[in-house]
């Protein structure tokens, strides 16, 4: 009777565990369907990501293939090489230096026709008289006294002198004072007119350019001077002081003197780049603008480097501060200080 119990209890365990296996293979199927899914998603993830490499690389290639057919960008140097300007701004430049070197050489414009005397001498000195529209009764006054006219002018030049009243041209080209300049020049044939410069009390510092420049293209001559149109010459004792140097290279010959530098706006004399003058405000060394005598080697440089030369607000300093680059002698003279005493000068305020 004891072995019954076991015997029922050993079918009992058998009954569980068969009834159990049913059990445990349906709780099993969404295990399998979720591995399997997961492994499409695994399958698909891998797929795009395959893909989108190779779509990268595919892009990638046509990008290098579209870049090697793309037209280059070119320099500027590249254009001017194609175009062939390259050559020819080298043939530009070329040009220019050749042109400086001709003109500090003597080859300049005009001189066959207008440099030296008759009889083929070389002239001593080209002496501007500045003047301007409004100073036609000026000018008659010095024709009558200390500046020969008609004849008399022609026969001066035969001596190695040249004496012109120097103005530019109106603002207006071509009105009432520029013909009333040509009809008296064609009278008296005493005037050198400043095409390129027009004559105007703002423009008068860049006048000293134009008539240095005009004068070395138009005459060759020992020394160039240039006076003031309210100053009287002792014309005779200036031609012996330019005699006496004659040969002199380098010269820079006034009434030299320096002084402060008027930084108020509405004074006499005021320098708008008075800044560039340093702290003390003094102006260097110049010859005063009454009358300023440049050997012609002088006079040359400003001719072939007029377009690059600073002009101050006044004359005399823009020439000094252009001379002091210079291998420039410099000739302080108290014969040419025109104001003041004028016993034993060489000239003298009008």
């Amino acid at each position: 009777m004891e072995g019954l119990p076991t015997t029922s209890t050993t079918k009992k365990k058998s009954e569980r565990r068969w009834r159990s296996k049913p059990l445990q293979t349906s709780n099993s199927k969404p295990s399998l369907v979720m591995a399997f899914f997961s492994c499409v998603a695994w399958l698909y993830v891998a797929g795009r990501l395959w893909q989108d490499a190779e779509n990268r690389t595919l892009l990638s290639n046509l990008h290098k293939l579209n870049s090697a057919q793309r037209p280059k960008v070119l320099s500027l140097e590249d254009k001017l090489t194609a175009l062939g300007c390259k050559d020819l701004e080298r043939r530009i430049v070329e040009t220019e230096m050749e042109l400086t070197l001709a003109k500090s050489q003597g080859y300049v414009k005009n001189q066959l026709s207008q440099s030296g005397s008759s009889s083929g001498q070389k002239l001593l000195a080209v002496i501007g008289v500045y003047t301007g529209f409004g100073s036609r009764l000026k000018r008659n006054v010095f024709r009558g006294s200390w500046m020969p006219r008609g004849d008399a002018l022609r026969k001066l030049e035969e001596r190695g002198i040249i004496i012109r009243f120097v103005i530019g041209r109106s603002a207006n080209r071509g009105d009432s004072l520029d013909r009333n300049i040509d009809e008296e020049n064609r009278a008296t044939k005493d005037f050198l007119i400043l095409e390129g410069h027009e004559e105007a009390q703002e423009e008068l510092p860049k006048k000293a350019k134009f008539f240095f420049s005009a004068a070395v293209q138009n005459w060759d001559a020992e020394f160039y001077v240039k006076v003031d149109d309210n100053i009287n010459l002792d014309l005779e004792g200036l031609i012996g002081l330019l005699d006496r140097r004659r040969g002199q290279d380098g010269a820079y010959i006034g009434c030299m003197k320096s002084g402060d530098v008027i930084t108020d706006e509405g004074k006499q004399w005021y320098e708008p780049e008075w800044w560039k003058f340093g702290d003390e405000k003094s102006y260097f060394r110049h010859a005063a603008s009454s009358l300023v005598i440049l050997s012609k080697n002088l006079a040359q440089y400003i001719n072939i480097n007029s377009a690059s030369l600073k002009a101050y607000a006044h004359d005399d300093t823009s020439i000094g501060s252009w001379m002091m680059g210079l291998q420039a002698t410099y000739i302080d003279d108290n014969l040419l200080c025109c104001g003041g005493v004028t016993q034993d000068k060489l000239c003298s305020v009008a």
